[in-house]
């Protein structure tokens, strides 16, 4: 694919799923990515699984570009800043941020109404979900801003406003859309500043978009099931909506492609999705499949009584 070689990313949350999907992907572009996280070798998060973001970087390598694993917890801001100032003294730029913090699977009580909801974990959810992604751009944006470009890209689920389900679920991902939506309105703007300046010319160089996958076949999905990707198809018996399911690499490439492309500021502000990029670009996922999840799942739901 396109080559990012020379290019410096941060993909926050990098340690499973989305952003070790898109970790890879860039680094097999030939970039050089920070993978972030919170579960590093023999220290997992309270999410206790397996993967760390060490073993992420080393697959960045592994695929042609230059993986480093930094423990950070996006909603600490020490560590937040101390992981830029890091970037700009290794570095002196950086070209790509990916926010794909969200470590709130268990924070998430599905089948029940807003009333009867626990509102602290709810509350924990945000500020791992909403909080981490707007903190981490806070002090991503001004290495952008000296550099004159950059692209910052948030990782959510759906490119609608439909209700996804569940009270805060559903606040948190439409409001990662509008995070994005709201950096960019910034960025472009001509507004002034507090000390009664114009905003920087730079700015408006810098592009922040939101990206969906579809029905994702990260780790904890494929053990859901208890397929491996190699079998992956055996689950479509148990959830026929698995047939159009995409694997990690496919948002990944998406990034690739949007960060490749030099009219990417054209879609500042929009929630895009890897199956309508697919189309645009002419990437596959690593089988060689382009799943399309908005066509397979209109034409697979049930009508509506």
């Amino acid at each position: 694919m396109s080559n990012l070689k020379g290019k410096i990313a941060v993909v926050a949350g990098a340690t499973r799923g989305c952003g070790r999907g898109i970790a890879v992907e860039l680094g097999a572009a030939g970039a050089t990515v920070y993978c972030t996280g919170r579960s590093t070798k023999g220290h997992p998060s309270d999410l206790n699984r397996p993967e760390t973001i060490e073993e992420t970087a080393e697959l960045v390598t592994q695929a042609g570009g230059k993986g480093i694993a930094v423990r950070v917890d996006h909603t600490k801001e020490d560590q937040v800043k101390d992981l830029f100032e890091r970037v700009k003294a290794e570095q002196g730029k950086l070209d790509i941020l990916v926010n794909d913090v969200w470590g709130g699977d268990a924070l998430v009580e599905w089948g029940k109404p807003f009333w009867e909801l626990d509102m602290a974990q709810g509350w924990r959810l945000l500020e791992r979900s909403v909080y981490s992604h707007l903190l981490t751009s806070r002090y991503a944006v001004p290495l952008m801003l000296e550099q004159n470009a950059g692209l910052i890209i948030e990782v959510t689920d759906g490119d609608t406003l439909n209700y996804r389900g569940h009270f805060f679920y559903d606040l948190v991902k439409t409001t990662v859309i509008r995070l994005a939506h709201n950096m960019a309105e910034e960025f472009r703007s001509n507004r002034y500043q507090s000390d009664g300046s114009r905003l920087p010319e730079a700015a408006k160089n810098i592009t922040a978009l939101a990206l969906t996958p579809g029905f994702l076949r990260s780790e904890a999905m494929l053990e859901h099931f208890g397929v491996s990707e190699a079998n992956w198809r055996d689950a479509i018996a148990q959830n026929p909506y698995y047939a159009e399911s995409e694997t990690p690499h496919y948002i990944g490439r998406a990034v690739v492609a949007l960060a490749s492309d030099p009219k990417v500021h054209e879609k500042a502000g929009q929630a895009l999705a890897t199956w309508h990029l697919s189309r645009e670009y002419g990437f596959t996922d690593i089988d060689g499949r382009a799943p399309h999840w908005q066509a397979f799942y209109e034409g697979k739901k049930p009508a509506e009584k």
